[in-house]
């Protein structure tokens, strides 16, 4: 039993919107599974697949109020790509945004409803990712972030350190999923957060449970009218555990 990330779930005020914006910014393909929610994939992509994780934005009324504790990275072929890049999502409607990272090689954004982002300078790693080279979680302990979700996926841990943790699907494809240590601590619940999914054949329930066993928790809420499971890591970020698939 294992489940793979397959998408991030970004809150938005006007979901049609900042769809637009994103798929913009990525070249994405638009869809929607409903009202008030925009879903994000490759051109031509078959869901899922490892190659890419996809954005679902769904509406929801709250303003965002505190700096994401996840993110995009975007990936650029060179320092020209970089500066086109950040000036045409700024045509787009995003803007610099400043979050005490001083004088860094990246450029730090954010979309047209505050949402952070990185424009990253040129890296060989993240060369074959695609337009997305991470996504990125703020932590405490990323050595105990790559325990629990280097167990709890079946995406392999690449590298571990004090300061950050890397993972990426085990088919050496798609973006890398990034755990860096940041002084702040969670504060409300996040605007942002991943969706997993088992594999056909797998048990709802029973993954679950397997990954309570791993350090998950319950978040304390009504999940009656949903066909989902949400759960919380061991540092507090909620996450959808899907239906198999």
């Amino acid at each position: 039993m294992a489940t793979r990330l397959v998408q991030i779930n970004m809150k938005a005020q006007d979901d049609s919107a900042l769809g637009r914006f994103w798929a913009e910014a990525l070249g994405w393909g638009v869809d929607s599974e409903g009202p008030g929610v925009t879903n994000l994939e490759p051109v031509g992509f078959s869901y899922p697949d490892p190659v890419a994780v996809c954005i679902d934005i769904v509406a929801r009324p709250e303003p965002k109020t505190v700096k994401n504790r996840v993110h995009l990275d975007l990936a650029t072929t060179s320092t020209a790509h970089q500066t086109e890049l950040v000036a045409r999502l700024k045509d787009l409607g995003a803007t610099l945004a400043d979050v005490g990272q001083g004088d860094v090689p990246w450029t730090v954004m954010a979309d047209p409803e505050g949402n952070e982002f990185c424009v990253l300078e040129p890296r060989p790693v993240y060369r074959d990712t695609g337009p997305v080279a991470a996504v990125v979680v703020d932590c405490a302990d990323p050595r105990e972030m790559a325990r629990f979700w280097g167990r709890a996926t079946d995406w392999t841990v690449h590298e571990v350190t004090d300061g950050q943790a890397t993972l990426r699907s085990a088919q050496g494809v798609g973006p890398y999923l990034e755990f860096v240590r940041t002084p702040d601590a969670k504060s409300v619940w996040n605007r942002v957060h991943l969706d997993v999914r088992p594999y056909p054949g797998d048990v709802l329930e029973a993954e679950a449970n397997r990954l309570r066993a791993l350090g998950a928790t319950d978040p304390g809420i009504d999940q009656s009218a949903i066909s989902w499971t949400v759960l919380a890591d061991p540092e507090g970020n909620e996450f959808c555990l899907l239906t198999p698939a």
